[in-house]
């Protein structure tokens, strides 16, 4: 299958730049996986579309402050999106402009009041472009939360502000470590959450820290020849076996958002939860038989995208660009800070 055959056109002012005024104040699109039918409706009457014979999955991953921006020896100004920390205490990046990035260079970080905070040094440049820095004394989260920006998508057009700071974050994070939020759980108020426990849902939450693998796009003119990136989930044994039992019993999974979806398919085998915790880059595109979920609760994604790709997988190709070619028309909004599709 090709990448071109996962492109649509989309005006780019349907490209959210904003959350909504409110959360959870957001457009539902309901799409029947089989049939293909789809409906307009809201994020807050997603309660008329589930029963008690479901239980939903979370991803509580919460988001870290790691876009830095430091000062090289030559006075010039690198963004740094800091991915995760390596055995020896450095830490790995995406850089701007990269190629000019060496091993060597050296790179002063000041915090939001101007203040000197740490300085590094790149110690090792990787083929995908990232680079290893190494920090003049060991940080914490406490560098991010000085120094750090909310990581933003690329095609959010501006620079982050306090209000991302809350809004680009689930209520329910927990564990520090991704570097995009978990969208699609943006919908959600304690007051939703509560309606949908009320109804007898279950709700349980697994982790997976998003990586880079979430900005990068397919680039292969086939998508069997792209590589995902490793990104690190964890399920705690409870956790584990209340989903077990949940399935033997035939209760329909509902997997919010794609990042849930991938831990949850990465960790069954034979039908079950069999893996508490690793290193995933699995790759769902049409043909992947769902091991595990069975509804999805998702964002509107790019043209091209694996995530495209994933939600083709359980939906169907034709009824996704189906669904999509409506939410154009009808003016839903896209991508990250946009309106919601279930897909049942």
């Amino acid at each position: 299958m090709l990448t071109k055959d996962f492109f649509f056109n989309l005006p780019p002012n349907l490209i959210a730049q904003e959350p909504s005024a409110e959360r959870g104040d957001d457009r539902l699109l309901i799409l029947d996986k089989l049939s293909g039918e789809y409906r307009d409706s809201k994020m807050s009457s997603i309660i008329d579309f589930l029963d008690e014979n479901t239980v939903m999955v979370v991803n509580n991953s919460k988001v870290r402050k790691a876009r830095c921006y430091g000062i090289s020896d030559s006075g010039a100004r690198v963004e740094f999106l800091f991915l995760g920390k390596n055995e020896d205490d450095s830490w790995n990046a995406m850089v701007t402009k990269s190629k000019k990035q060496k091993k060597g260079k050296s790179y002063t970080f000041f915090d939001k009041n101007g203040e000197e905070y740490i300085c590094s040094q790149i110690i090792r440049e990787s083929e995908d472009g990232t680079r290893d820095v190494l920090f003049s004394h060991p940080i914490d989260e406490a560098f991010f939360l000085s120094c750090g920006h909310v990581p933003l998508p690329p095609y959010i057009k501006r620079e982050d502000n306090f209000s991302d700071e809350s809004r680009y974050q689930t209520i329910y994070a927990k564990n520090e470590g991704s570097v995009a939020s978990p969208t699609a759980g943006l919908h959600f108020t304690p007051s939703l959450l509560n309606t949908i426990k009320e109804k007898g849902i279950e709700i349980y939450e697994v982790t997976l820290h998003v990586g880079m693998g979430t900005f990068l796009p397919v680039r292969s003119e086939k998508i069997e020849d792209h590589m995902m990136h490793t990104e690190f989930y964890s399920i705690d044994e409870k956790t584990r076996d209340a989903l077990n039992r949940a399935k033997d019993n035939g209760k329909r999974i509902l997997s919010v958002g794609t990042t849930s979806t991938r831990t949850l398919e990465s960790a069954t085998e034979n039908g079950r939860i069999e893996r508490l915790e690793g290193a995933t880059n699995i790759f769902i595109t049409p043909g992947y038989k769902f091991k595990f979920v069975d509804m999805l609760l998702t964002n509107f994604h790019t043209p091209e995208s694996t995530l495209l790709m994933l939600v083709s997988a359980l939906a169907g190709k034709e009824n996704i660009f189906n669904a999509y070619d409506h939410a154009i028309k009808e003016e839903y909004r896209f991508f990250s800070y946009g309106d919601a599709m279930l897909i049942k």
